[in-house]
């Protein structure tokens, strides 16, 4: 009888037992599933957080076609020359690859496309009025030319703002002979020729689609 009822007595111990293992196997899974749904919340947030990322990029300005632009063609060319006849060797060869680009820049050069019998001074001031940009050719035989000085001055006295206009192009002469009139402009120092007539290229290429982006965006 006393065994019999020991044996009653053990039973809920066992059931208790019994329970409180499942209980502690219950809590041991959902702990460890826990950290893969901690997983998963902080993928979905890096993947949220990437995405919003990826579409913040800044805008660009649309491409602007210069060849059917009516500002580029308001001028009879694109770029005038100016520069010392010594010089003239180099500035050809700067013309002929600027005229053979895509876009077939309009360049003006004094020997090539004056008028004879013009007077000096009248084509160089309708050269640079006539011209969307000037490169100034800066060398030592510019320098002591007073032609290429006086078209130097009318070009700063048409477009006084530095605007992109006025391409300053140093050679053979030191930083310390760079005309006081140009100081305040950034100019093409020709160390490598190929690299400085790209510059000059992409130089004149900038201003024109701006003068045309902003006369497209003026008639809108």
């Amino acid at each position: 009888m006393a065994g019999w009822f020991r044996r009653l007595l053990q039973k809920p111990k066992q059931s208790s037992i019994h329970t409180s293992s499942s209980s502690h196997s219950s809590t041991s899974h959902s702990l460890s599933s826990s950290p893969s749904s901690f997983s998963s919340s902080a993928s979905a947030w890096s993947s949220s957080s990437s995405s919003s990322t990826s579409t913040a990029q800044p805008g660009r300005p649309a491409p602007v076609d210069i060849s059917s632009s009516s500002a580029r063609w308001a001028k009879s060319y694109d770029v005038c020359i100016c520069h010392s006849e010594v010089d003239l060797e180099f500035v050809e060869e700067l013309v002929s690859y600027l005229e053979s680009q895509p876009q077939s820049l309009r360049c003006f050069l004094q020997l090539r496309d004056s008028v004879a019998g013009s007077a000096v001074m009248t084509e160089l001031c309708e050269a640079v009025q006539n011209s969307h940009c000037w490169v100034m050719l800066i060398t030592p035989s510019f320098l002591q030319d007073p032609w290429c000085r006086y078209q130097m001055h009318q070009a700063l006295a048409e477009a006084p703002m530095a605007n992109g206009r006025t391409i300053p192009v140093l050679k053979d002469i030191d930083r310390k002979d760079y005309p006081k009139e140009l100081r305040n402009l950034y100019y093409i120092y020709t160390a490598l020729k190929e690299n400085s007539f790209r510059q000059i290229r992409d130089t004149v290429l900038r201003y024109l689609e701006e003068l045309c982006r902003s006369s497209t965006s003026g008639m809108e």
